[in-house]
């Protein structure tokens, strides 16, 4: 059972920066993907990185503005928000699979708690 924890969310005022950080043990074979939801929302995706080449994959919604990374040494995937918008306000998930990389949620079989992120002045 593959356990993932979050952490690196929090308040932070519009323009701002968060980098969030996804640890697992042994998740180097895995598609990795970050999901976020906002209150009365569907689950979106957000971003996802392959586990065998690196290729990363974003929404429209934060395409130029996200960057995913993965460190299998570390067992850490990051991803570093940059020029927040309060429309980017959720829970933050990471998620893993194996298989093809997808910004969909239904294929992925692990899932963290979340990280809260808050845009606001």
């Amino acid at each position: 059972q593959l356990q993932l924890v979050e952490s690196g969310g929090g308040l932070v005022q519009p323009g701002g920066s968060l980098r969030l950080a996804c640890a697992a043990s042994g998740f180097s074979d895995y598609v990795i993907g970050w999901f976020r939801q906002a209150p009365g929302k569907e689950r979106e995706g957000v971003s996802c990185i392959s586990s065998s080449d690196g290729s990363t994959y974003y929404s429209d919604s934060v395409k130029g503005r996200f960057t995913i990374s993965r460190d299998n040494a570390k067992n850490t995937v990051h991803l570093q928000m940059n020029g927040l918008k309060p429309e980017d306000t959720g829970s933050y998930y990471c998620a893993a699979r194996f298989g093809a990389p997808t910004m969909r949620a239904g294929p992925y079989d692990y899932w963290g708690e979340g990280t809260q992120v808050t845009v606001s002045s």
